[in-house]
């Protein structure tokens, strides 16, 4: 199967500085995904059958309850889950799954969650939310400390309630020993949550069975990264635990019985999908989950570590070009390659890459910012002027890294265009005069616009990205 031609969009040109149009290479995939092919054919054949699910008795609305119904079923086995004895809910992403398990857990005062200084604001933040939150740290090189994971356990052993890890970086890509964390974590009688939105479509995840003692807890990943970018995402784990306790959104299909006195909940997912679902989405996210299973997980394993070979290969020899991470071992890492060019702002590498050679990367601190300045040995006392900098709106020193993501259809030609871009940069070889935003952190070019209405009528008739407001340069 040639990947590449189950791709949308993977022939798009787009306009360049020097008013050429260039074939698109997208190397930002860790953020989100194009969509298959197939999802998309999916979604056009549903639709004329599409209809609100659970609660009607049309031919319309059993046949789209059937699909919804059955793209958890798909979800689940995915990962491995036991269907007996764990439920599939559907959210709208990762982030969302998150924070309703931190919402679900009924923390004590006392109660810890372990998490790490590598992971995704998404998987801290709901947890500081909830819980004391103790940050285990890495080693210089970005890689999870298991001495001072098993230190922490002893520490503060039954205390601790849940230990929550990402399953791969976002940023260093490192895949982390999750069965042997969970096996830890077991012994104390807490339980595990895997944030997988980085790592599910990149290898194959098994949650393991239930009273396996490396089994995964709780885990959740997000279509948006796994070529289904229609606005859903997973949340696995036990159907006891989500059993008991009110759910964190309330409202229709919640319920079995409602009076003015006293409500009986429905049975879970069914419980935690208030409201009318994103039945499109999911359906979505079921074909490309078996596309990716047609194509292999094991495949794209072998194509993304041969890929990562070939990059840093190049890479290594570009002079100024600093990598970060462990870039020696790419069989415990996905594909992501988080780098800097010395004397030139992070910003300014993604804007040229962008406007003079095609070439779509992210740049910035990826939330994770506790990460990404520990990988720059940002130290405190700057640390804490840029907090005052950024406080009064100003963003150009924020410090961070340029990232290229793989995706499984991306090739050697994509990281040839992007190395040849890089060695420009390096040489300076480029002609556009680049102005940052303060407020914003981004670079854009002097009198330089894009008519986007003419590339999708939609839009309003141009626009200059650098006026743009954020909220963080991420």
């Amino acid at each position: 199967m040639n990947i590449r031609n189950e791709i949308i969009g993977i022939d798009t040109e787009v306009p360049c500085l020097d008013g050429q149009h260039r074939k698109y290479v997208f190397l930002d995939n860790a953020a989100s995904t194009p969509s298959f092919k197939s999802v998309l054919k999916c979604i056009e054949d549903f639709m004329p059958w599409y209809s609100g699910v659970h609660r009607g008795t049309g031919f319309k609305s059993l046949l789209s309850t059937e699909l919804f119904d059955s793209a958890h079923e798909i979800a689940g086995k995915f990962v491995g889950a036991d269907l007996d004895t764990n439920t599939v809910i559907f959210v709208k992403n990762t982030t969302e799954a998150i924070n309703k398990l931190a919402a679900r857990f009924n923390f004590s005062p006392d109660d810890i969650v372990v998490t790490t200084a590598m992971e995704h604001h998404s998987n801290d933040l709901p947890w500081r939310k909830h819980a004391k939150v103790v940050h285990l740290g890495t080693t210089n090189d970005g890689h999870l400390d298991l001495n001072q994971f098993e230190s922490t356990i002893r520490r503060y052993d039954r205390r601790i309630k849940l230990v929550a890890v990402s399953g791969a970086s976002n940023i260093t890509g490192y895949i982390n020993p999750i069965y042997e964390i969970a096996k830890l974590t077991h012994k104390i009688g807490a339980k595990i949550f895997v944030d997988a939105a980085q790592l599910v479509p990149h290898r194959p995840v098994d949650v393991r069975v239930d009273d396996d003692e490396s089994h995964l807890d709780f885990i959740a990943y997000s279509s948006h990264k796994m070529y289904a970018p229609f606005g859903t995402g997973v949340l696995i784990g036990s159907k006891f635990f989500f059993e008991n306790g009110v759910p964190e959104m309330v409202g229709g299909g919640v319920v079995d019985i409602v009076t003015l006195d006293e409500v009986f909940w429905n049975h879970p997912p069914f419980k935690e999908e208030a409201g009318s679902p994103n039945v499109v989405g999911g359906v979505a996210l079921a074909r490309a989950i078996l596309q990716l299973q047609e194509i292999g997980m094991d495949k794209i394993a072998e194509h993304e570590n041969n890929l990562l070979n070939y990059s840093y290969e190049k890479l290594k020899k570009i002079t100024d070009v600093k990598l970060y991470g462990n870039i020696g071992n790419f069989n415990s890492k996905v594909g992501v390659i988080s780098f800097n060019i010395q004397g030139k702002h992070h910003a300014l590498v993604a804007s040229i890459l962008s406007y003079e050679g095609g070439v779509g990367v992210r740049n910035g601190c990826f939330c994770a910012h506790p990460y990404v300045k520990h990988l720059l040995n940002v130290p405190a006392d700057e640390e804490a002027k840029l907090i005052d900098e950024i406080s009064t709106g100003n963003k150009s020193n924020l410090p961070g890294m340029v990232r290229a993501s793989f995706g499984c259809y991306n090739n050697e030609e994509d990281v040839d265009r992007f190395v040849e871009m890089l060695e420009r940069i390096v040489k300076n070889d480029y002609k556009g005069e680049y102005i940052i935003n303060p407020e914003t952190g981004v670079y854009t070019i002097k009198g330089f616009q894009v008519n986007l209405q003419k590339y999708f009528p939609m839009h309003r008739s141009s626009a200059a990205t650098g006026e743009k407001k954020y909220p963080e340069s991420a």
